[in-house]
């Protein structure tokens, strides 16, 4: 009797598990893998497929363990008044086999849609790339981000104010007002060239399923992508950069192209024409020893905040 239930107990349990997991596929969230977004760049659907698909095999995977760990423990388990010792098998050549085998071709499958998913959304960034729409230019700095946007050769055009690690006024909270913003027009491909002034960072955005290293020094990294949907979406640098790292918050702003030539215009209004140069130190004081007019109005900008 008390078998039976624990048997019903066990079987019960079971059913409603794979109930739930079965229910838990159905919801948008489950089927992108928990990712945050699928949609919003062109290269987001295909790290999301990856991702999806690779946690869809390992399940399998994992299913055929589980079942046979407990398959084991039941066929094989001492019977109520044996004592006789199990046989015992030193070597059993297929299980080896299998065992080495299965996870190689893993290895090998996930290697090798990783580096076809990699090569896809690297194919355009490089410096020699210049079919992009919109050309940007992005500077990391202990601990915020400067941008300059550049015109279809890649010289610089007008940039927005010098920007501010996140300020924190009481609490855990901060004004977004004070992050520096970076825009983004809709369904045109951007180049984004990533530049640090002192230590390496990292430019994430979570949404976009990607992130790129700045590294200081002569080298830069590129990043083309094409923003497909609208909305504001937050940067984070992804590399331990220091005492304030956590506070280098930034945002990214894809609006409609209306919208975006719009703001370039409203910064030339405002006399941010140019780019914001290397001079900016990494604290945000000043430390100038150009009679650059335009590198001076920045500084003082950054002193009045």
């Amino acid at each position: 009797m008390v078998r039976s239930r624990v048997k019903r107990a066990v079987a019960a349990t079971a059913v409603a598990g794979l109930a739930a997991l079965g229910l838990s596929g159905c919801s948008d969230e489950a089927k992108r893998g928990f990712l945050p977004a699928t949609d919003t760049t062109d290269h987001t659907q295909a790290i999301s497929s990856l991702w999806v698909n690779s946690w869809i095999v390992l399940l399998g995977v994992g299913i055929v363990v589980w079942g046979l760990t407990i398959w084991s423990i039941i066929a094989y388990r001492r019977r109520r008044g044996d004592r006789s010792v199990p046989a015992q098998t030193r070597y059993n050549l297929p299980i080896e086999v299998l065992y080495t085998t299965v996870p190689f071709i893993l290895i090998i499958g996930f290697f090798v849609g990783t580096v076809n998913v990699q090569t896809a959304t690297e194919a355009k960034a490089t410096p020699a790339y210049d079919g992009a729409d919109v050309q940007v230019q992005v500077v990391g700095k202990q601990w915020s981000w400067d941008i300059n946007y550049l015109t279809d050769d890649g010289a610089a055009d007008v940039h927005e104010d010098a920007g501010l690690q996140a300020q924190y006024y009481g609490g855990d909270t901060f004004d977004e007002s004070d992050l520096p913003t970076l825009y983004l027009p809709v369904g045109q491909e951007v180049k984004i060239k990533l530049d640090s002034r002192d230590v390496a960072h990292s430019f994430w955005v979570p949404q976009f399923l990607y992130k790129k290293d700045l590294l200081p020094g002569v080298h830069n990294n590129y990043w083309t992508f094409t923003p497909e949907k609208e909305g504001t979406y937050p940067v984070k640098c992804a590399e331990l950069c220091g005492e304030y790292h956590s506070m280098m918050l930034m945002n990214v702003k894809v609006v409609s192209a209306t919208e975006y030539e719009a703001h370039l215009s409203e910064l030339r209004d405002r006399g941010n024409t140019g780019a914001l140069d290397d001079l900016l130190d990494r604290r945000q004081d000043l430390k100038y020893e150009s009679n650059d007019t335009e590198s001076q109005q920045s500084a003082a900008a950054v002193t009045e905040n």
